[in-house]
């Protein structure tokens, strides 16, 4: 598609000699004043308006103006007769992106028009960057109705657009820094960056300068000044992951920021005044490390202002079908494969397993699945023996005793799972399952009768 050019200049032979000059590459239009160039963005959306300063009537910073006033306004460029210092500071801030002087050089001008049209995609990939994200970490892209995600959802929209400090806590895997990415979308701040660190990846050292950033000289192979993810953070948030690994040198820098939300590279002795809003997550028990003197009393208070709990995956088990279809239908997409689908055998007994690696593990799983299946249906007796044996070992209640008195299965539970390892190693086939068990089919179909929840297929 060409691209569009408005040119507003009160001078006909200005304005028509222009139109001459960029029609070949341009679809140009032309007006006479801003009122007639306020009719045209109404009628017609530009990607570039050219327009004139001084003109009889409103001058061309009204055109500036309308101009950006359009919802997918244009790239604007001013030109004048009388260039200044002052004028072109003027038009900048009206919005304009450079500024002509007259008489307007050809070779000039097709390269500002150039530059203001990528200048113009890049706006555009931008806001289309920002509304991805707002959907990817929208609170409906958060999988589950559990009640305890629920709670943490209702918290999150209550602390979110705050300026408070947060603090996550939660086993690994549970789903911290999605939190953290929701926290910072639904936040007044959701426009500026969201930087994020893993606090364990890094050594001490590395992670000072990491976060702080460091001046030339600062130690061996400071060659030059580096800005830190601090600094990079300005307007924004920055996301802790396991702050619980942060040596004491840095929780003292940690705790002088947020008393007076100012830095110091290191090697440096500046403070640099920051606009950042701290979000922290860790997977370990940061009162039982401050009672171990591990971890500073007065840093714990200070990230403790409004404390989020993840709950683990073996907590909101009946999410379990939900993430499973989730992450079943988008690595199947990704991985241009066929759809793979659970038989409700598999989904009650991936349900019964205690996901020790939380909603990561549970990914992890489906990836492996989804590659090595290749679509179709995937019964109990294809899952992995560890998921099979949890289920029998909690009696189908997801992490709970493992017999009627505790710590022992019970005659019928011990029956039930014989029962059920026959019809797995027969791929259930009933009457192979009798025999494996030394009982008649009769008996056999008995048992299925009073236990369905083994889901036997004939």
């Amino acid at each position: 598609m060409v691209p569009s050019v408005l040119i507003v200049d009160d001078e006909k032979h200005t304005r028509e000699g222009l139109q001459q000059a960029l029609e070949d590459d341009y679809d140009v239009s032309v007006a006479a004043n801003a009122d007639e160039a306020a009719n045209l963005m109404d009628a017609q959306p530009f990607d570039v308006v050219l327009t004139d300063l001084r003109m009889p009537g409103k001058s061309g910073l009204k055109v500036i103006d309308k101009a950006l006033a359009q919802a997918n306004h244009p790239a604007v460029l001013m030109m004048t007769a009388y260039g200044n210092i002052e004028t072109a500071v003027e038009a900048m801030k009206r919005g304009a992106i450079d500024f002509l002087t007259k008489p307007v050089n050809i070779e000039r001008l097709e390269v500002l028009i150039q530059r203001a049209l990528k200048t113009k995609t890049l706006e555009v990939e931008v806001k289309q960057l920002h509304e991805r994200l707002d959907e990817k970490f929208n609170f409906d892209h958060i999988i589950g109705n559990s009640p305890k995600l629920k709670s943490v959802i209702d918290r999150v929209k209550l602390v979110a657009p705050s300026k408070a400090t947060i603090l996550i806590e939660g086993e690994s895997g549970s789903g911290k820094e999605l939190i953290a990415q929701a926290i910072h979308q639904a936040s007044p701040r959701a426009r500026g960056p969201m930087i994020a660190v893993h606090c364990a990846s890094l050594s001490d050292n590395l992670l000072e300068s990491e976060l702080f950033g460091h001046e030339r000289g600062a130690f061996t192979g400071a060659n030059e000044r580096r800005i830190g993810r601090f600094e990079s953070a300005d307007g924004g948030t920055l996301f802790l992951d396991e702050i619980g690994e942060i040596s004491a040198s840095t929780q003292v820098k940690l705790l002088r920021f947020l008393e007076t939300k100012a830095i110091e590279r290191v090697g440096g002795a500046k403070p640099i005044d920051l606009d950042v809003r701290l979000v922290a997550a860790t997977n370990r028990d940061l009162q039982q490390m401050v009672r171990d003197a591990k971890f500073r009393e007065d840093l714990f208070f200070r990230l403790n202002v409004v404390r989020i709990d993840m709950p683990p995956l073996r907590d909101r088990a009946e999410d379990v079908p939900l993430l499973l279809t989730h992450y079943l239908k988008l690595l199947s997409a990704e991985n241009k494969l066929p759809d793979l689908t659970l038989e409700p055998g598999a989904v009650r007994t991936l349900q019964n397993y205690g996901w020790p690696g939380n909603i990561r593990e549970l990914r992890n799983f489906c990836e492996n699945v989804v590659v090595l299946h290749r679509g179709g249906a995937l019964t109990e007796y294809d899952l992995d023996e560890k998921f099979r044996t949890a289920g029998e070992n909690t009696g189908g209640t997801g992490g709970g005793q493992t017999g009627a008195a505790g710590n022992s299965l019970s005659i019928e539970e011990n029956e039930k799972r014989v029962l059920r390892e026959a019809l797995i190693k027969s791929r259930g086939n009933r009457t192979k399952a009798a025999e494996l068990m030394g009982i008649s089919r009769r008996t056999l179909h008995r048992k299925l009768v009073q236990w369905p929840e083994l889901d036997v297929i004939d």
